[in-house]
């Protein structure tokens, strides 16, 4: 399974970039918004991928960021949607506003997302509440102890280095508290060594 590339954007589409790794062009299907923010670079770029397997196909998803990723796979776990209403989902709302949609049980906006008509939007809200109110409570911490640039760098590294991301909010919180002048390798540093210990306890 492919995790990740990191590669420079060669080509896009209304749906897909194509990345260069190392001489060879991977097709990827992104979210609509970050298909323009990725145009916008010259540089490499990470993209944190799911690899869907059929028996005619093998595609890539890919997305800036690991939460997004995290969101994707929950939503391709529910019956009825894959991954391409799952990309329409991430393509036409934020997390946040999913998020919200799920918990105020709000059909209305959800059927507005292609693809997603009445029994959709049901079988979403019963099946992902319960989900939802543990992403809620990860994005008030983030909100609330993580609101700068060098803390949210901070929680995406841990993330991707493999901790939970609630977790990783609460540890670089707390790292954060003890430093004068946090910086992101600073804040990385301290929040393992409190994951860790937390492992150890």
């Amino acid at each position: 399974m492919i995790a990740y590339l990191d590669g420079k954007p060669v080509a896009s589409g209304e749906r897909w970039v194509v990345l260069d790794v190392n001489g060879i062009g991977y097709r990827v299907f992104v979210p609509q918004q970050e298909i323009r923010e990725i145009a916008r670079t010259k540089e490499k770029v990470k993209l944190h991928t799911y690899m869907a397997v059929r028996e005619d196909a093998i595609t890539l998803y890919g997305f800036l960021r690991p939460s997004e990723l995290e969101l994707f796979t929950v939503l391709i776990s529910v019956s009825g949607i894959g991954p391409q209403i799952a990309l329409n989902i991430l393509s036409q709302v934020t997390l946040e506003d999913f998020v919200l949609s799920i918990l105020d049980e709000d059909e209305k906006k959800l059927t507005r997302i292609p693809g997603i008509g009445p029994k959709s939007a049901k079988r979403l809200i019963l099946e992902l509440r319960d989900k939802m109110k543990k992403v809620q409570e990860a994005m008030a911490l983030s909100r609330e102890g993580t609101g700068d640039l060098p803390a949210r760098d901070a929680v995406s590294a841990l993330v991707s280095l493999g901790f939970a991301e609630e977790a990783s909010y609460r540890a670089v919180r707390a790292a954060g508290a003890n430093l004068s002048a946090p910086t992101v390798q600073g804040l990385i540093k301290a929040a393992l060594a409190i994951l860790k210990e937390g492992e150890r306890a």
